[in-house]
């Protein structure tokens, strides 16, 4: 990671900052119904302090988001032990190969320690091949687990 980048919780004044990039990542995923105003709402809940999860940002020396992680906490009822799921990951296309993607994930294992959570867990599509790179240069453990999706 470039030395100049910056990574902590996102703040409550640079928040608005941050719905473009949230934007990208549901439009990099096809959302078709991008909607801000739903984005805000839903995403302030993980401004800190929060119960729910955190939003971390990655910031260049200008203080620009290039990058952002939104985090759940969660639990595995199989080790009765606190979760941190990386529900989020994007960087700015920009912003690309200089390792802020490994930064934020390193910063989630971080924020994963401080609470004493057991392990930090995340997924990403099939066919995201460069997503799927940095992910096994991380480690070794994949989950052999099947997602399912039943709508309400």
């Amino acid at each position: 990671m470039a030395p100049e980048i910056e990574i902590s919780p996102v703040r409550e004044e640079e928040f608005e900052t941050l719905l473009p990039l949230i934007a990208a990542y549901q439009r990099f995923y096809e959302v078709v119904d991008v909607d801000v105003d739903r984005n805000r709402f839903f995403f302030r809940r993980f401004l800190a302090p929060s119960d729910v999860g955190l939003l971390l940002a990655a910031r260049d020396p200008s203080g620009v988001i290039r990058g952002y992680a939104c985090l759940y906490w969660h639990f595995s009822s199989l080790q009765a032990l606190e979760v941190v799921l990386m529900n989020d990951l994007f960087v700015a296309p920009e912003a690309r190969g200089q390792g802020i993607g490994r930064a934020l994930i390193e910063a989630t294992a971080q924020v994963a320690r401080e609470r004493g959570s057991a392990w930090v867990e995340w997924s990403t599509a099939p066919d995201n091949h460069t997503a799927q790179r940095l992910y096994d240069s991380l480690t070794e453990h994949k989950s052999t687990w099947l997602s399912y999706e039943l709508e309400a």
